[in-house]
């Protein structure tokens, strides 16, 4: 399975705004992660469709998380920026070609389907079990320095 550059962004900005004391700007967002405004602008928006961010208007306005961070999981920002479909389609490949099945016989997913929607639970639950919370902690342990402190400070520092 391959998801889309536009989830890590989204992750993130989720876990830098943990960080922050106000509404974090798009564009400074876009800065931090050294990517365009634009194409972050689409991320945040998925976030703020599927009601993970909120969008703070005015001179200091700015993102904000619409929750606690306990509360928001890595597989709500998953299914805000990709969807929530299943990451396995099957397509009845069973029912074409010369030996092809019958509609008929075909009443049941085959094994192939089956495995992958068993898979496909099984890692929308491992999603489900780590908060952007926690994603917050494990980042700040990858560092020998308080990195999400630098991040709120840079945050709230003046805009170059």
């Amino acid at each position: 399975m391959k998801l889309s550059g536009g989830v890590e962004a989204a992750l993130h900005c989720c876990v830098v705004l943990t960080a922050a004391t106000g509404p974090v700007p798009a564009a400074r967002l876009a800065q931090l992660h050294g990517v365009s405004a634009t194409y972050l602008a689409k991320q945040l928006q998925a976030l703020s469709r599927a009601d993970l961010v909120q969008s703070v208007q005015g001179k200091s306005g700015g993102y904000v998380l619409t929750r606690p961070p306990e509360d928001i999981t890595v597989l709500d920002v998953v299914e805000a920026v990709e969807g929530t479909q299943s990451t396995f389609v099957c397509t009845e490949i069973r029912q074409r070609g010369p030996l092809a099945s019958p509609p008929e016989a075909c009443t049941a997913p085959c094994a192939i389907a089956r495995t992958m929607a068993v898979a496909d639970r099984a890692w929308r639950a491992a999603l489900r079990e780590v908060s952007i919370a926690d994603l917050g902690r494990l980042v700040g342990g990858d560092y020998d320095t308080d990195v999400l402190g630098k991040v709120g400070d840079w945050l709230v520092s003046a805009e170059p």
